[in-house]
Formats: C-alpha cells, structure tokens, sequence
C-alpha cells in the first residue's frame, strides 16, 4: 500500500533507542547524534520505493557527513513475514549498495511505532538536541529518477546543520505502508 508520511511536526523530542545491527552491535540515539544532526531512515530490502532512492541515500549521507550530520537507517518490517527483511539479507543489502552508516534492526517495531513511522522510506531530521526538522522526500525525481535532481533531504539537513531548524515548506516522502506484526 502507497502512503505518504505526514507534515513535519517542527520541534517534536526524537525518543531515544538502542537498537542492534545485524550482527548483534548495539546503537542508541545519543551515540549516533552527529555534532550537527542525524538523519534516520526507515528502509527495508524489498521495497521498490526504497530501491529507487537506495543510492541516492547513500551518496547523500556522505555528504551529510561531510557536515558533520550522521546517518543511521533503520530496518521496521515484521521480517518473519517478509523474509526479504530478514538480518542477513539487511546484511548482504548494506553490503551490496555500499552503507557507510549503520542500519538497524527494530525487531519488535517499538522505535517505529514511537516515531509514527509510517512507510518505507520515511526520513527524520533532527538537529543535535534530537529534535524534528525535517519529515519530507529524498528529492524531486520520480521512481525511474526521471529529470533534475533537487536533493531537497541534503538542503534540509544543511539548513538544520546550521540553523538548528528545517525549512518551513517539506514535501512528504512516500513509499510502501511498513509491515507490521499482527
């Protein structure tokens, strides 16, 4: 199901979290704050949404980093029904597109439940005292990439890097509803 995420709620206090990585290291909020923000990514494997914007993540997160802004991408799908979810194809994914951030497993789905994450990918954020700024799209380009590119996520974050506050106009991210457990 095709859902689009809702309006920023400016200033909302991100919750913190430890959450593992498929090999069982341990990631909180508070360690993965950059010293000018964090961007959190709700992502699967198997979602084609995902799969159009996968390396334009990853490109953006370097230069986020260049910024002093970190990245984390967070795994929420129910990964017993959907296998293509599953740990060690989060894994062989991260490996395969080159993540130079972790990406964790949110195995009971309590941090995206806590975030109101709503689809696959869905993007947040923070400025360094863990608070919501930005809750929009990657960029402009349609599934197939189609046109020029505005990175409006990396505008965003640089906005939030310097100013501490995100830009007032967002336009929402959209992507496949996150499987949740029943």
């Amino acid at each position: 199901m095709l859902l689009d995420t809702p309006i920023c709620d400016f200033g909302w206090q991100a919750p913190e979290f430890r959450l593992p990585d498929p090999d069982g290291n341990q990631f909180s909020l508070n360690e993965l704050m950059g010293e000018r923000g964090l961007l959190i990514a709700f992502i699967c494997n198997h979602c084609p949404y995902v799969h159009a914007i996968i390396d334009r993540l990853v490109s953006d997160a370097q230069i986020l980093a260049d910024m002093q802004v970190n990245t984390v991408a967070i795994m929420p799908n129910d990964f017993e029904r959907y296998s293509a979810d599953a740990p060690d194809k989060m894994r062989a994914f991260a490996a395969q597109h080159n993540f130079t951030f972790p990406y964790l497993v949110d195995a009971d789905q309590n941090v995206a439940s806590s975030y109101g994450a709503v689809c696959t990918p869905d993007f947040f954020g923070l400025n360094p005292s863990s608070q919501l700024h930005y809750r929009g799209r990657i960029d402009n380009l349609t599934m197939n990439g189609d046109g020029e590119r505005i990175a409006e996520l990396v505008h965003a974050m640089q906005q939030i890097s310097t100013t501490g506050t995100g830009p007032e106009k967002q336009i929402p991210s959209m992507g496949c509803s996150i499987k949740w457990k029943d």
